[in-house]
């Protein structure tokens, strides 16, 4: 083989890594490019992270009233029973509210979820605040465990008067990468005994 081939051949190689290389980062960078992206459109409603009350907000605007419906939905490798308590409040604007969601682990395995919330209409994202949400951080439930988890949240005052309803949805997803870190961290305790 000639030494301009084996030229051709390695610039061939390191053209193809170089590809392969920046396919990898830019499916890296995917989901905080996605994040900022939904965060300056308001797309796909994602709502804020948790809401932290400000004294004297809490007073209710008793001449409107807004529907908020819940729907939960579980990933396609997800096994859970996932479902709110009720499917709809009616709350006032200003005024606290709290909604239990129900999730059982049938499996004969523990496991641990999170679930993600989403808001429609898209323009309420702004205006729906969770004080407490079992969204913030991951559940975990043993094999053939069910639990109730909460959620506090506020619809703000200055919500458009043309919305009338919200819905929140949830999806779980399994996390099979944090249910190896918490049986790697039960066998250290049990260890330790």
């Amino acid at each position: 083989m000639s030494s301009q081939s084996q030229s051709k051949n390695k610039r061939t190689v390191l053209m193809a890594l170089g590809v392969v290389v920046g396919m990898f980062g830019f499916g890296f960078a995917l989901v905080p490019l996605y994040n900022v992206f939904c965060e300056l459109t308001g797309i796909n409603g994602k709502t804020g992270p948790k809401y932290v009350l400000q004294s004297g907000e809490l007073d209710a605007d008793l001449t409107r009233v807004v529907k908020v419906q819940f729907v939960t939905q579980n990933n396609d490798s997800m096994p859970w029973h996932f479902k709110p308590e009720i499917t709809q409040v009616e709350v006032h604007p200003g005024e606290m509210m709290q909604v239990d969601f129900i999730a059982s682990n049938p499996t004969p395995q523990d496991m641990v979820a999170q679930a993600v919330p989403s808001l429609s209409p898209n323009e309420g994202t702004d205006y729906f605040h969770k004080v407490e949400c079992f969204c913030f951080t991951q559940q975990a439930l043993k094999a053939g465990e069910e639990t109730r988890m909460p959620l506090r949240f506020v619809v703000d005052k200055d919500l458009p008067e043309y919305l009338t309803k919200l819905t929140l949805s949830y999806t779980l997803f399994d996390q099979p990468e944090a249910q190896v870190s918490v049986a790697s961290d039960e066998a250290t305790l049990a260890s330790n005994e």
